[in-house]
């Protein structure tokens, strides 16, 4: 359940995108909700959704529930690293520069 990253983001990691974990924080980008911002107080993997803090409705009884939104159509404005998350951005880092080197063929 990755999303992509913002543009500085990206230019600073040197990649497209990460898997979404709690704390992250994100930008709608897709849907009726485009533009607001809030940060990820839940990833439902199980329904392929996360939930965004401040993104809630109404129903018609009164109760709160939150919206879901599929990953795909947020951008991750800011992320909240440890030490695990270092080490797959690093290792993303290491694997997209050798990429698209071409080695010598004997």
């Amino acid at each position: 359940m990755s999303a992509q990253l913002s543009k500085e983001l990206a230019a600073k990691w040197l990649t497209r995108s990460i898997p979404v974990r709690h704390g992250d924080t994100v930008k709608v980008v897709r849907g009726p909700n485009k533009g607001r911002e809030g940060k990820v107080t839940e990833v439902y993997r199980r329904k392929w959704c996360i939930h965004i803090e401040k993104l809630i409705k109404e129903k018609t009884n009164g109760q709160q529930a939150k919206i879901p939104i599929h990953p795909s159509n947020v951008q991750v404005t800011n992320l909240r690293l440890d030490k695990d998350r270092k080490t797959i951005l690093g290792r993303k880092k290491r694997d997209s520069s050798s990429k698209h080197s071409v080695t010598k063929m004997d």
